[in-house]
């Protein structure tokens, strides 16, 4: 007697693939094939003959787990055979308890999907791929300029030249002038101190006492170190810039090199990324409070413009991990904490959410609310779950932000609380009764 599960047969042209840095183990039906599992390598023409072999056996369907970036190669390869792929997350393909090997995992990830019991993750189009390694490129090399910087303060530090301590950023024009000059050999602290430009003029006393070092041989060598590394990345931004908005152009339809606004941050990109993004949206997502050009282009780069995928507002707050989930037995909750996602959109929502804190909108007010009740962590996430619904309802259903304004949302409050403390009182038998506030004091005076 078969001990196998009597679920529904939904893909029966199905295989399951287990990845790995060398090697990928491929498992088809049983009655295709008397090799039921085999084994390809990692090289393109590994990979051509893996395509091959599955169309010949008459292979539909693939699934396979999101593992590091071994799946890309193979994800492209097969899909442009034309075969079904699959990416799947791995937790919700876990092998069977018992010995775990390599062909099991192929044959459980195949039986699976045979009768559709994984769940596909979201690939964007070819597209939107493109645009999003850019983008995280992009990320990546501001990054790696921010670790530069770090360097040269700490080869200042060293030094015991302190301008990094007078100077708010030394990435700015005024810092990197005296950096550079001093590179170039200057150590005239009235001469270092008059390239200084715009308000950091008002400082120049405090940077001459700040310029005097002791201006070690090693300690310059760094110096000039981390100056040149960070002025190569700051050339590869510039081309990561370039490539981007050419993509940018081919999705939105605004040729590239066109006008952009004043930069409100130093780390946007230096072409008309709004322009763009409005026009692929149809909407200006930044009307949004706390939402930048960059978290927005962070979103359309990581899922694209067409959020119709998601059904809801909730699954996509729930696909970012931004949404509690109970977890009920016997009838009770156990617990109610969010998903364990890592999500750069979910990450960027959040970023999003602390920037709101201080703003006079209903959003901050939101978020003042809850931080004092719950505490910062929890608030964070409630206000970038708040981020990702307006963000939803803008794309999807095309609507435009309105901010009530942070006394409107006191005031809708106060009434919520009003009538729950009204329905409380009558619940035990007592009756709510407004008294008037006593006028101020200096009404007396």
């Amino acid at each position: 007697m078969s001990r196998k599960p009597a679920f529904t047969l939904i893909r029966p042209d199905c295989a399951g693939i287990d990845l790995g840095s060398c090697e990928h183990y491929v498992a088809v039906p049983e009655d295709r094939c008397v090799e039921e599992v085999r084994t390809f390598g990692c090289f393109t023409c590994d990979l051509l003959m893996m395509g091959q072999w599955l169309l010949d056996l008459g292979i539909r369907d693939v699934a396979m787990e999101a593992t590091g970036v071994y799946w890309i190669p193979v994800y492209e390869s097969l899909s442009s055979r034309g075969l079904r792929v699959t990416l799947v997350d791995g937790r919700s393909a876990k092998a069977l308890p018992g010995r775990k090997t390599d062909v099991q995992d192929s044959q459980w990830i195949r039986d699976l999907h045979m009768h559709g019991l994984l769940k596909a993750c979201v690939v964007p189009d070819a597209q939107i791929l493109v645009l999003r390694s850019y983008w995280r490129e992009r990320e990546r090399l501001i990054q790696s300029r921010a670790e530069q910087i770090q360097l040269m303060q700490k080869a200042l530090e060293q030094m015991n030249v302190q301008i990094h301590k007078v100077l708010s950023d030394i990435s700015g024009v005024s810092g990197q002038s005296i950096i550079r000059a001093i590179l170039a050999g200057e150590r005239n602290p009235k001469a270092l101190s008059s390239l200084l430009v715009g308000a950091a003029n008002k400082k120049q006393a405090q940077v001459e006492k700040a310029l005097e070092g002791n201006w070690a041989d090693h300690h310059l060598f760094a110096l000039e170190g981390a100056v040149s590394t960070y002025d190569f990345l700051s050339t590869r931004l510039l081309m990561c810039d370039r490539r981007l908005d050419e993509a940018m152009s081919e999705l939105s339809g605004i040729p590239p090199g066109s006008p952009r606004r004043p930069r409100a941050s130093k780390n946007e990109p230096e072409f008309n990324l709004q322009t763009h993004l409005t026009q692929l949206l149809g909407q200006d997502a930044t009307a949004i409070d706390g939402l930048d050009v960059t978290t927005i282009a962070t979103a359309v780069s990581e899922l694209g413009p067409d959020l119709s995928r998601f059904r809801t507002k909730k699954h996509f707050t729930s696909y970012l991990g931004l949404c509690s989930v109970n977890k009920i037995t016997g009838g009770n909750i156990k617990s109610s904490r969010t998903r364990r996602v890592t999500h750069r959109l979910a990450n960027a929502f959040r970023m999003a959410a602390q920037s709101v804190h201080s703003s006079r909108s209903a959003l901050g007010a939101f978020h003042r609310r809850l931080k004092a009740r719950i505490g910062p962590a929890k608030a964070t996430t409630a206000t970038a779950r708040k981020l990702a619904e307006m963000y939803y309802t803008m794309v999807v259903e095309g609507k435009p932000f309105q901010d009530p304004g942070e006394e409107a949302y006191n005031e809708r409050f106060k009434q919520q609380r009003i009538r729950a403390l009204t329905k409380q009182a009558s619940r035990l038998g007592f009756q709510l009764v407004e008294v008037p506030q006593a006028p101020p004091l200096h009404a007396f005076s």
